[in-house]
Order: C-alpha cells, then structure tokens, then sequence
C-alpha cells in the first residue's frame, strides 16, 4: 500500500474526485482509501507513484509527500 499526503480535501464531492482520478490512472488499483481528516489517500496495491501522484494533482488537490 502507498499513501500519499494530499492537501485541499475538505468534502465528500473531493473524495470521489480522487478516488475517480486514481482509477482512470491505474485501473490495476483494486482499493482507494482517502482520509480528508489526516489528508492521506491510500492506494492499494502499489502502483506507479507518479502517475497517481500525477493524477490527484490533475484533479485539483496538491500531492506533498508519499509514506
């Protein structure tokens, strides 16, 4: 699993886009987890960090670091 730390998480509406965003990028994700309250999306399994990173930024939320 590869977590990602994401800011501007603030709503549901922003939970679906990044966990729409991590699926059209890597359709061999099997779950998203996305945590607003901790600014974490989960990926499972490890896919390709920069195009998921790629992805949650083209979605309009700012990627600051990966666990």
């Amino acid at each position: 699993m590869t977590t990602f730390k994401v800011e501007g998480i603030h709503c549901d509406h922003c939970v679906a886009a990044i966990k729409k965003a991590v699926r059209d990028a890597d359709p061999a994700v099997a779950s998203v987890e996305v945590d607003p309250a901790r600014g974490e999306v989960k990926v499972e399994p490890s896919a390709d960090q920069a195009a998921i990173a790629a992805a949650i930024q083209q979605a309009g939320y700012e990627v600051t670091g990966v666990l």
